[in-house]
C-alpha cells in the first residue's frame, strides 16, 4: 500500500493562531467504510473496486491481513486526491496455508478477520501492538467457538490468539455479549453470508455501543447483495449466498473531519467541508447536531457542510458520542458552562482508556475533568500550555491539537499517532490554521 505515513515528531507543537480559524479542508476516505468494504470485497464473488479509499495505517494492516488470506489487492489510479484506487480479487474457493496477521492497533483488524481466516483451511496467528493485546477480544473468541470454529487464545481473551479453519463454518445461531464493542457483531455479520448455515446472531447483554456502526454494515452488506433481517432488538439474521462484487465511491470520513470542524467552533472561525453526504451511516454526522448545541452553525449546502463558531463554546449533555467523544471533551474543556458525556463507558476499551486518559491529559493542562460510570463531567476551568500525551491513540493527539488553538504551549506528545486514520492530518492542520493554500494533496 502507498506509503504515507507522517514522520514521528517527539513533542509536537501544537500551533495557537489567536485568531479565528477559518478554511476548507477536504479529509480522505473513512476508515469504517474502507474497511469494511475491503472485508466484503475478499468474500466477493468477483472481482470489486474501492475508489478514493484511504490510505492509512488501519487500511494498510487490512490490506496485508487480506493479502495473507489469499486476496490479491492491487492499486490503481484513481481520481481520489489522497491516493489510488484499489482492485480486490476475492479469496480464492479452497484457500489454504498457515499464515500470520499482524493487527496493529487496528479493531476492525483483529475482529473483522478472524472468522474470514476460519472459511479458509489452516491455521492463522494474529497480533498486534502492545496496546491492541489490552482491547477485549473475549466476544469475537467466544462466539467463534460457539461456532465450531478452533481457536486458541490461552484463556486470555485477547491477542495473540490462533484460528483453525477447516476450509468452511457451518454458522446458524450464535450468542455473544457485544456490550464491549459494536465491531464483535459486525464482524460476524460481514461474514455471515460466507456460513453454510448463514448466520443468526443474538446479543444477550444490556446494550450495544455505537449500533451506528452495525447499521453501516447492515447497509453495506444489502448494497453487496446480502440479505440481512435486524428487524427483532438486539438480533440478526443474515440468508447464506453470494457477496456480489462492486464498485463503489468511498466516502470521506465524517469523524475525521470533527477536529477541523471544532477548530472553527473553538475560535468563532468558520470551517467547511466538501463531498459530505446527503444520507449516511457514519457516526460523524452527528456533528450536525452536536456543534449547533455548543453554540456554533452547520449548514449542509451543495455537498459541503460549513460550521461557524459564535466566539464561545456552549457546554451541555452530549449522550453517545462514541468515537466523537474525544473531540467533543476537548471543546467542552474549553466551554464556558459544565458539561455531562454520557453513553461512551465502552471508550475504556479503545485503542487506550479515553475516558481516563482524557480525564489525565486535559488534567494535566489544569482542566476539571471527572469521570462517571458511562462517561465523563467536564467543568470549566483555566487551561495553561503542557505535554498532552497521545497513549498510541490517533483521536487522543487531534484532542491535543484542539486545545492547543486555545491554549497557548501545548505539545502534543505523539501526533505520528493520527497515521492510524489520517496520516496526512498535521499537514492538513497546520495549513488550516496558517491560513494558507491547500496542497495538492488537498484539491480536486
Amino acid at each position: 500500500m502507498t506509503e504515507t505515513s507522517v514522520p514521528v515528531a517527539e513533542g509536537w507543537p501544537a500551533p495557537t493562531p489567536g485568531r479565528p480559524v477559518t478554511g476548507v479542508v477536504r479529509v480522505p476516505g473513512s476508515k469504517s467504510l474502507t474497511n469494511r468494504y475491503l472485508v466484503l470485497a475478499a468474500l466477493a464473488d468477483g472481482p470489486s473496486r474501492l475508489r478514493a479509499p484511504l490510505h492509512s495505517r488501519d487500511s494498510a494492516l487490512m490490506v496485508a491481513a487480506l493479502r495473507s488470506l489469499g486476496a490479491e489487492i492491487t492499486e490503481v489510479s484513481g481520481s481520489g486526491p489522497f491516493g489510488p484506487d484499489l482492485l480486490v480479487e476475492p479469496i480464492p474457493a479452497g484457500a489454504a496455508g498457515n499464515t500470520d496477521v499482524d493487527c496493529g492497533l487496528a479493531g476492525t483488524v483483529m475482529r473483522f478477520v478472524p472468522p474470514l481466516a476460519a472459511l479458509r483451511t489452516g491455521t492463522t496467528a494474529f497480533d498486534g501492538d502492545p496496546h491492541a493485546r489490552q482491547r477485549p477480544m473475549g466476544a469475537t473468541v467466544e462466539a467463534l467457538r460457539g461456532l465450531g470454529i478452533e481457536v486458541e487464545d490461552g484463556g486470555r481473551g485477547a491477542l495473540p490468539f490462533s484460528v483453525t479453519g477447516r476450509g468452511g463454518v457451518p454458522g446458524g445461531r450464535v450468542e455473544i455479549d457485544a456490550g464491549a464493542s459494536s465491531q464483535f457483531v459486525s464482524a460476524l455479520l460481514l461474514a455471515g453470508a460466507r456460513f453454510t448455515d448463514g448466520l443468526h446472531l443474538v446479543h444477550t447483554g444490556e446494550t450495544v455501543p455505537s449500533l451506528d456502526h452495525i447499521a453501516m454494515t447492515v447497509q453495506v452488506l444489502r448494497e453487496c447483495g446480502v440479505a440481512v433481517d435486524d428487524s427483532v432488538p438486539n438480533e440478526w439474521r443474515v440468508a447464506p449466498g453470494p457477496v456480489r462484487a462492486f464498485d463503489v465511491d468511498i466516502e470521506p470520513d465524517l469523524s475525521n473531519a470533527g477536529p477541523f470542524l471544532a477548530a472553527a467552533v473553538s475560535t468563532g472561525g468558520s470551517v467547511s467541508i466538501p463531498g459530505w453526504p446527503e444520507q449516511t451511516t457514519q457516526v460523524g454526522d452527528k456533528w450536525r447536531e452536536i456543534l449547533p448545541q455548543m453554540g456554533a452553525t452547520a449548514e449542509l449546502a451543495d455537498g459541503v457542510l460549513t460550521v461557524t463558531g459564535s466566539g464561545a463554546v456552549r457546554g451541555g449533555t452530549f449522550a453517545n458520542t462514541s468515537e466523537l467523544a474525544p473531540t467533543v471533551a476537548a471543546l467542552c474543556a474549553l466551554a464556558d458552562s459544565p458539561s455531562v458525556l454520557t453513553g461512551i463507558a465502552h471508550l475504556r476499551g479503545h485503542e487506550t482508556d479515553r475516558l481516563a486518559a482524557l480525564r489525565t491529559e486535559i488534567n494535566g493542562l489544569g482542566g476539571n475533568v471527572t469521570e462517571t460510570a458511562d462517561g465523563l463531567a467536564i467543568s470549566p476551568a483555566p487551561l495553561h500550555g503542557g505535554v498532552f500525551g497521545t497513549y498510541a491513540d490517533h483521536r487522543m493527539a487531534t484532542a491535543g491539537a484542539i486545545l492547543g488553538l486555545s491554549v497557548p504551549g501545548v505539545v502534543v506528545e505523539d501526533i505520528a499517532a493520527t497515521s492510524k486514520t489520517m496520516p496526512e492530518f498535521a499537514q492538513l492542520w497546520t495549513a488550516l490554521v496558517a491560513g494558507t493554500e491547500p496542497t495538492a494533496a488537498q484539491e480536486d
